[in-house]
């Protein structure tokens, strides 16, 4: 009987290889580019990856550092922990990718899709995602000091606890977003439609609200040291104190 189960269990792995091989599962570094590959743990920094086709990529931990990578399609790839900085992604097609713990420090993501894509504890300092499109986003902690965001889409995306100091986000749409506990101090958001906004607990010291569109938005406990709000909408808006702003408020919650 032992020896019976012993053959059994050596085809089922026998079994098990034939297929990994023949669907792709198991990848090398040297595999080419196409839909599905698996690098993990591979160095392909530099590498050019212009307009492939990487839907569903499995490319963990690897480095890509300074990789063109501007039109790719990217949608569902795995990117976890990898090192993407200076990396161009220029009008990439990233939906629903996965970023958890990834490097993307100065890379180019501007008129990039990331429709639900997971960026959570990424480090994005010094990022271009403008007019990059990020509806309903997870951007968890991500560290986006300094980042390029200016018309970005941001809409029901969650940014919670992340860090957006210093960061341009004119003209951004964060409507419907979440921004609890999110620092934004110095953060240009000068014209933002903040619409539906949680802004519960954030730090907007020094932050540039000017025209913004806080209709509807919450910022109880916020901090709003010297915070520029001049021409900014906050009809309806739920104050630091717990006030409902009445209609008609501009510049002052009244």
């Amino acid at each position: 009987m032992k020896s019976g189960g012993t053959r059994i269990r050596r085809r089922g792995l026998l079994a098990l290889a034939l297929y990994c091989a023949a669907s792709g599962a198991w990848g090398g570094c040297d595999d080419p580019p196409g839909r599905g590959v698996i690098w993990t743990d591979c160095d392909k920094h530099e590498v050019a990856l212009r307009n492939e086709d990487l839907r569903g990529a499995v490319l963990m931990r690897s480095n890509l550092q300074g990789a063109d990578l501007r039109g790719a399609r990217l949608s569902e790839a795995d990117f976890s922990f990898v090192d993407l900085r200076g990396a161009q992604l220029q009008g990439a097609r990233l939906a629903g990718a996965r970023f958890g713990g990834a490097r993307l420090d100065g890379a180019d993501l501007s008129e990039a899709y990331l429709g639900a894509a997971r960026l959570d504890r990424a480090k994005l300092v010094g990022v271009n995602l403008s007019a990059a499109k990020l509806p309903d986003a997870s951007l968890y902690k991500v560290d986006l000091s300094g980042g390029r965001l200016a018309k970005a889409v941001l809409t029901n995306a969650d940014l919670s606890q992340s860090t957006l100091s210093d960061a341009d986000l004119q003209g951004s749409d964060l409507s419907g977003a979440t921004l609890r506990r999110a620092t934004l101090e110095d953060a240009n958001l000068a014209g933002a439609v903040l619409r539906k906004a949680n802004l519960e607990q954030a730090n907007l010291s020094f932050a540039d609200l000017r025209g913004a569109d806080l209709r509807g938005a919450t910022l109880v406990d916020a901090t709003l040291n010297e915070t520029k709000l001049d021409g900014a909408q906050l009809e309806n808006a739920r104050w630091t104190d717990w006030r409902r702003c009445a209609p008609g408020s501009v510049g002052e919650c009244r």
